[in-house]
């Protein structure tokens, strides 16, 4: 299996070399140069490894799944990979993914079971794993830089705390994110974890980002990779948790199910882009936003248009508080045919020079409705108070504000016809006070977290300057020598 930029370098390159990577020279992304098919058969196939009996029965899948995009790994050491990240002792249960149902045919699929209590967990413990085990082999070391509009920071530094060889540097919206999660990421005092918040919205730690891996020689000098979404690693990690959900909602592969994802960054659908390209009997993959509209407003008109940091919104649904949604990438290259040319003038072009694209009147344009299945709508505050009361006095289940957007949006696209499964994005402890407001009670909070808010924190404070966040990277890293 080999990779290529969405921009259309000519470089072709393996699972491990893009793992450690993260953007490719050109400042695209990784993409397979095709997706691996999965037959009748190989659903069959797939399905019995999941349904092997718990526990084992998801590290099952996913060594099945990866091992379709990875040959660069030796297939014992990629099932050990699996079988040592995938376990209830990391995850709390066995069954890893459990489906919820809330009624007939509609679904909540926990994603939220891991160390950080949110879906970012399913990836970044496999990451974490993955990175350790490919230094170990080449004796390197490597600094990863990330951005985080509240989950990613989180699940990321708790998947590489105590790594051998590996350093993070975390960058967060200054003030943005909720309480328990800024307590969750900066109460981590371990030598190889650094959190900068940034004085500015996620959309400016995200463009540091990408100028920083985009700056080559600083990126080869200092060993730079990335665990954001952009990184292709992470992404084929969360494509696992589709299947599993599939295989729990149907018992004939003959079936249909869709999705509703709740969508900032577009990494989570993305995964499920993937996972129906695979041949996974998905009807709709339906993107829900919050007041940042971003990616429905492309899905309704064609027009993708990037806000101003003043104009993204500061909600209740923070996670999904962004503007620019780096791996929509993805979705655009295989949109137009995979022409990397056209990619590369739209993503590093047209949005640099006018801050939008408008893809209406492009003949590919229906194809991301009636060809890949997108859906799309918009949730706001009102709507996320009353869908977590509704579900809450219904169904006795309470959920966060983010699989609130989720589960309003997909019952507006829902058909009787097809079940519908909305992902789980984190716990509700994560958002207290829009839980307190919704229902005027606190939700459950796990013993391990009682009191982090409390905690002494080290973060670092900075303007959003590509320049300074690399001035900090290297003096960390001289130190270090």
């Amino acid at each position: 299996m080999r990779y290529l930029s969405t921009r259309g370098h000519a470089d072709r390159k393996r699972f491990c070399e893009i793992l450690l990577e993260g953007l490719a020279p050109d400042g695209g992304l990784y993409l397979p140069e095709q997706y691996p098919r999965v037959d009748a058969a190989g659903l069959q196939r797939l399905r019995a490894a999941f349904n092997g009996g718990a526990p084992g029965g998801y590290a099952a899948l996913a060594f099945e799944i990866l091992s379709l995009y990875i040959d660069d790994i030796p297939a014992n050491d990629l099932r050990a990979l699996c079988e040592k990240t995938y376990t209830e002792a990391v995850f709390g249960t066995a069954q890893i993914v459990p489906l919820k149902r809330l009624e007939d045919g509609f679904y909540l699929e926990a994603l939220s079971n891991g160390p950080t209590l949110a879906f970012k967990d399913m990836a970044m413990q496999l990451l974490g794993n993955l990175f350790e085990y490919e230094l170990a082999r080449r004796g390197e070391e490597l600094n990863i830089l990330g951005a985080t509009s509240g989950d990613t920071g989180s699940a990321a530094e708790y998947a590489m705390r105590g790594k051998r060889g590996v350093r993070v540097f975390m960058l967060s919206p200054h003030g943005r994110m909720s309480p328990f999660q800024q307590a969750q990421m900066f109460s981590l005092m371990d030598h190889n974890i650094h959190n900068i918040a940034i004085e500015g919205v996620f959309d400016d730690c995200q463009d540091i980002v990408k100028n920083v891996s985009n700056d080559l020689d600083f990126k080869r000098r200092h060993r730079i990779g990335t665990v954001n979404s952009i990184n292709w690693a992470r992404l084929l990690a969360q494509v696992v948790y589709y299947f599993a959900g599939y295989f729990q909602a149907t018992t004939k592969d003959t079936e249909q199910v869709s999705f509703a994802v709740p969508s900032g960054n577009f990494g989570n659908v993305c995964a499920g882009h993937v996972a129906r390209q695979m041949g996974l009997p998905i009807d709709r993959l339906v993107v829900a936003t919050n007041e940042n509209d971003v990616l429905d407003e492309f899905f309704r008109t064609g027009v993708y248009r990037v806000r101003a940091s003043a104009d993204t919104h500061e909600t209740s649904s923070p996670s999904m508080d962004i503007s620019k949604a780096s791996n929509f990438e993805r979705f655009v290259f295989d949109l137009l045919g995979r022409d990397g040319a056209r990619v590369k003038a739209l993503f590093g072009d047209a949005l640099s020079r006018d801050g939008r694209f408008d893809l209406g009147a492009d003949p590919a344009f229906p194809d991301a409705a009636d060809r890949y299945g997108f859906r799309s709508g918009k949730s706001t505050h009102d709507d996320r108070l009353t869908t977590i009361r509704d579900v809450f006095q219904r169904h006795g289940v309470m959920i966060d504000t983010h699989t609130a957007d989720g589960v309003k949006v997909a019952r507006d696209h829902r058909s009787e016809a097809t079940p519908m499964i909305v992902l789980e994005t984190a716990l509700p402890i994560k958002f207290a006070e829009t839980i307190v407001e919704a229902l005027g009670r606190q939700p459950e909070r796990p013993a391990q977290f009682e009191g982090i808010e409390s905690l002494p924190r080290r973060v670092t404070v900075m303007a959003a300057s590509t320049a300074a966040v690399q001035q900090f990277i290297a003096g960390h890293c001289a130190r270090a020598t």
